[in-house]
């Protein structure tokens, strides 16, 4: 048996066009997206994490979509793996705060004033991930009038059931007393707690835990929860690089986020355990 030791196979270096990795990942566009305002260097730090977040809000949407229309064909399975990716899907998106938790108010302000009205409120991606979760208001379609695409998408989004009102749906037709007035909701407002519904979740949580809507339960209450810590940490990297200033693009800064923190995702998943 021969030892002579062998080269490892050269791998293909030469293609006619771009490479079959380009085309697929759009690397060459990506990298080249980013156009700073100042020239303070902290702030591609800024952009490149702002850019990030965006796409993990890309991919959680496609994923609570999906989760949905599984939900719509009584598919639990489905839709408990593709809120199962979601998870993993949040925890690196909340980990996007970690390049910017650390900013001092002296850092953040070197380029604060070059993002004028600029604002992650503004995030037309991120609206259609609130609208999912069930937190519609009209209102939030007004930023987007200049933009037709995103527009319409959000318009979809906010006639469209929730991921919650598919959930609501699926437990009435597995036999469940969900009240007709929350099946029937304007599903384009706000969802507003039900004790009903409080009940349903205790009588499901008080039964066999290997039941598939008890999962359901749990794979809904890890992206709350998840949820709930993008809230806390969006919180806190913005207490301490800004303290209690008003918010760029006019918001109320750290006291309209202490707002959104303090509310629960699926809100009748978290009660209902006060009486199982």
């Amino acid at each position: 048996m021969s030892h002579e030791a062998h080269e490892p196979e050269t791998p293909h270096l030469d293609f006619e066009g771009t490479t079959p990795y380009e085309d697929y990942v759009r690397a060459d566009v990506l990298t080249h997206l980013q156009h700073t305002l100042s020239d303070d260097p902290g702030e591609m730090v800024f952009l490149v994490t702002t850019q990030v977040m965006e796409l993990w809000f890309t991919v959680i949407v496609h994923e609570w979509e999906t989760a949905a229309k599984a939900l719509r064909e009584d598919d639990v399975p489905t839709a408990i793996d593709a809120l199962k990716r979601s998870v993993r899907e949040l925890e690196a998106l909340n980990a996007s705060w970690k390049p910017l938790g650390q900013l001092t108010p002296a850092q953040f302000n070197a380029y604060r004033g070059a993002l004028g009205e600029g604002s992650g409120f503004q995030s037309a991606m991120y609206r259609r991930l609130e609208f999912l979760l069930g937190d519609k208001s009209a209102s939030m379609l007004v930023p987007h009038r200049g933009s037709p695409r995103a527009h319409a998408e959000l318009e979809k989004a906010l006639h469209e059931p929730s991921l919650y009102d598919e959930v609501l749906r699926l437990l009435a037709r597995r036999g469940h007393a969900v009240p007709e007035e929350v099946l029937r909701r304007d599903v384009s407002r706000r969802y507003e707690p039900s004790p009903e519904v409080e009940a349903v979740w205790a009588a499901v949580y008080s039964g066999d835990e290997r039941d598939e809507v008890a999962r359901l339960g749990e794979a809904l209450t890890d992206v709350a929860e998840l949820v709930w810590r993008w809230r806390n940490d969006h919180l806190v990297a913005t207490r301490r690089a800004m303290g209690a200033k008003a918010g760029t693009g006019g918001s109320a800064g750290v006291a309209w986020l202490e707002k959104r923190a303090q509310k629960n995702v699926f809100p009748e998943l978290w009660t209902a355990r006060s009486h199982v």
